[in-house]
């Protein structure tokens, strides 16, 4: 029996937290500029000693950057917002009632809003005493994956009572995830005009400097190639966008890749960016508008980017299989 003015207490559940990496709030360059300080301070992302990069970050890449990346934003914002944060919204909708009643799913930003400490303190206050972190990477890289277990644990760390954690490890290659791609780019193929004289997987890129320290990221991302190119019958480029500061970055880079291809004879390309869950400023700006931009500006003829898995059925049910694995063992609580 419960004793009188015992706090409420709701039944048992367990949650699900799919976490993808941030957003600003707004296409300005006052949310941008926000997002930025938060991103670009976390020692996980930028591995420099702080009293080097603080007076970098704040005296001149915080007073020039957020400008331009807001222009940027602007091309790719919708009514529904940030796409990273539209289309992991719509795939927390889409598996709502994929894993049982008593399974809640819900989502989070590692950088910006919905914050992982909100979404897992509301999980918690629903009843959640298991709940599974879904970082949404399928290449592991301490800059993404484990700043995002970072940041939940940190909460975690402020909970009087902690629900049991499980996390998503990589998904790399995962046969559902193989096949999901492979289906989405044969379907992407399929629906062009032309046919692709190359076509180019672009992967974040990260310093050469996490490979040397002993970061999977590049295997993981070599590995995904590899097997979609089996699945697919094709050879794929592969090659790494994003290059930031003057560190030496993976190669080879996207964009020198794209405008090498002309002069070889290489005129109709198509574009697939496997390291990315959803769509967002990376695919949307940098290579569907700028990548399209600088290959034609080379002699390229015809650019198609191929979307990501997003929410499409094939994704949908590429996530219900790998989030029912790690879900396997954690049946609801009975009273």
């Amino acid at each position: 029996m419960i004793p009188a003015g015992h706090p409420a207490i709701p039944r048992p559940r367990i949650g699900v937290l799919l976490i993808n990496l941030g957003t600003p709030d707004a296409p300005d360059a006052r949310s941008v500029k926000r997002y930025l300080a938060e991103f670009l301070s976390d020692r996980r992302v930028v591995e420099i000693p702080a009293i080097a990069w603080q007076p970098i970050l704040r005296g001149i890449i915080l007073n020039t950057r957020p400008k331009k990346s807001a222009h940027a934003y602007g091309q790719v914002w919708s009514e529904a917002g940030s796409p990273l944060a539209a289309v992991t919204r719509a795939q927390a909708e889409a598996l709502k009632g994929a894993f049982g009643d008593e399974v809640l799913v819900d989502w989070a930003m590692r950088y910006g809003n919905p914050a992982i400490a909100e979404r897992l303190h509301a999980l918690k206050e629903a009843g959640c005493e298991r709940i599974l972190l879904a970082p949404l990477y399928p290449q592991y890289c301490a800059a993404t994956t484990a700043t995002a277990n970072d940041k939940a644990f940190l909460a975690l760390a402020g909970m009087r009572w902690q629900p049991a954690i499980r996390t998503l490890p990589p998904y790399h290659d995962d046969p559902a995830y193989i096949g999901a791609l492979a289906a989405n780019v044969r379907t992407a193929l399929a629906a062009l005009s032309f046919t692709p004289d190359a076509v180019i997987t672009s992967f974040h890129g990260m310093p050469q400097r996490t490979l040397e320290l002993g970061d999977p990221y590049h295997c993981h991302c070599r590995k995904t190639a590899r097997l979609l190119g089996e699945a697919l019958g094709m050879e794929l480029t592969v090659a790494f966008q994003s290059r930031f500061g003057r560190a030496k970055w993976l190669e080879p880079a996207t964009d020198t890749t794209l405008e090498a291809m002309p002069a070889r004879g290489i005129r109709k390309v198509a574009v697939v960016a496997p390291g990315f869950s959803a769509d967002c400023l990376e695919t949307l700006e940098e290579l569907a508008i700028r990548g399209r931009e600088s290959f034609v500006a080379k002699g390229g003829e015809e650019f198609a980017y191929l979307p990501c898995l997003n929410d499409t059925a094939e994704g949908i049910a590429m996530l219900r299989t790998i989030l029912s694995r790690e879900l396997e063992g954690w049946q609801p609580a009975r009273r």
